[in-house]
């Protein structure tokens, strides 16, 4: 595994990074409360949005995190008004009708049911999960991402969905019904087989064949081209089969862990935050994305439950290293209403080659503050997973 000589964050220091996001999630609560946020800033200050975005279970995270941290009812009372919505949104289907159900409910509605028991959270949350394997394909063995259900053209599933499955192993967990985990082992076993390419890079989205169930070809949507390897994507990679080994103790989760890791290492630059697209690895203007080093330091403190302590020490020292470099160079320190907290992400660039709609490019996002706190949160406690 390839190391690095950067500098570590010390537990203080994380102590302080999670204090100053704090302070900002706390100075955001008037704008958040009744509405949620958008997926990305514009000149890093954060639009207010209705709940209808894929995104909006992340903010919801960060004002968990920000009660766990605190203790401060401000923060666990706009929590719940925020589970209140998700409640409304899955009851009345409004814009549910995708993969990224876990996205939704795991930090918003299952975080409130661990913290403080909300049954309403716990009821939410059941639901996404039984829309989410609606989705369920038993030809290909796979949760669609979006579009049409069957539609040729979006017989597909992206590694995006290894962060949105983990609602299901919960799910069986708390109702004791084994169709959510089942569903969950067979979409995860599909894509470890298919989206792994032999090098350790991903595709960002995997084509199966709607008559045979088969693979038919990886692509991209979101990354720079169908070959080349997008930095969230593979981050993706990075803590989801961490969360799989978690639920299922599958050595192959393990393996699929190291070797992802492997690559997304080896194409990172100086400060270890990658470029939107690991295509890139130096000398170029091209943005970086700085969630993806937060999704990766989640991922790393995770799979290092599970190792021995020689291994685990060395993930360690990468996230340290990781959050480091992302607390000193990239994260706010202060602004106005609806400043986010780190800077430097990329939501959705256009290139040459890929088909996506170019937005929140070089800004913060809301996913990329979540698990940066989160990466903070677990660095300096023992934590309970939302996921």
């Amino acid at each position: 595994m390839k190391t690095f000589p950067n500098p570590t964050i010390t537990a203080a220091e994380a102590g302080a990074a999670l204090d100053t996001a704090v302070k900002i999630v706390r100075q955001n609560l008037p704008l958040f409360t009744s509405n949620c946020q958008n997926h990305s800033s514009v000149n890093d200050i954060y639009p207010p949005c209705e709940n209808d975005q894929w995104t909006c279970g992340f903010w919801p995270g960060e004002v968990w995190l920000a009660w766990e941290r605190t203790g401060e009812d401000c923060f666990k009372n706009t929590a719940l008004t925020l589970v209140d919505s998700f409640d409304h949104r899955i009851r009345n289907h409004i814009e549910v009708d995708h993969h990224d159900m876990g996205f939704l409910y795991s930090p918003s509605c299952v975080a409130a049911w661990k913290l403080v028991g909300s049954e309403k959270g716990r009821d939410a949350a059941i639901l996404a999960a039984d829309q989410l394997i609606s989705r369920f394909h038993e030809k290909g063995e796979f949760i669609q991402a979006w579009g049409t259900l069957g539609a040729k053209d979006n017989y597909r599933y992206i590694i995006d969905c290894l962060l949105n499955v983990p609602l299901l192993y919960w799910a069986t967990e708390v109702t004791g019904n084994e169709k959510y985990a089942n569903i969950a082992h067979r979409h995860v076993a599909t894509c470890l087989k298919n989206s792994i390419r032999a090098d350790g890079s991903t595709y960002h989205t995997f084509f199966m064949d709607p008559v045979t169930g088969g693979p038919s070809h990886g692509a991209t949507c979101q990354g720079y081209k169908d070959d080349s390897c997008w930095a969230r994507g593979q981050a993706w990679g990075v803590y989801g089969t961490a969360i799989s080994y978690r639920y299922t103790k599958k050595p192959e989760y393990l393996d699929a862990f190291r070797r992802v890791l492997a690559y997304y290492l080896e194409r990172l630059p100086e400060d270890l935050i990658p470029y939107w697209d690991m295509t890139f690895t130096s000398g170029t203007e091209e943005p970086r994305d700085s969630s993806s080093a937060s999704i990766v330091a989640c991922g790393l403190l995770e799979a290092a439950k599970y190792v021995g302590e020689e291994e685990a020490a060395a993930w360690r020292k990468l996230a340290a290293q990781m959050l480091k470099s992302l607390a000193d160079h990239y994260a706010v320190q202060e602004g106005p209403d609806g400043i986010g907290i780190v800077r430097h992400g990329t939501y959705s660039k256009k290139s040459p080659y890929n088909t996506c709609t170019p937005e929140g490019v070089d800004e913060c996002v809301s996913w990329g503050d979540y698990f940066y706190m989160e990466a903070l949160t677990r660095f300096v406690k023992d934590w309970e997973l939302y996921w």
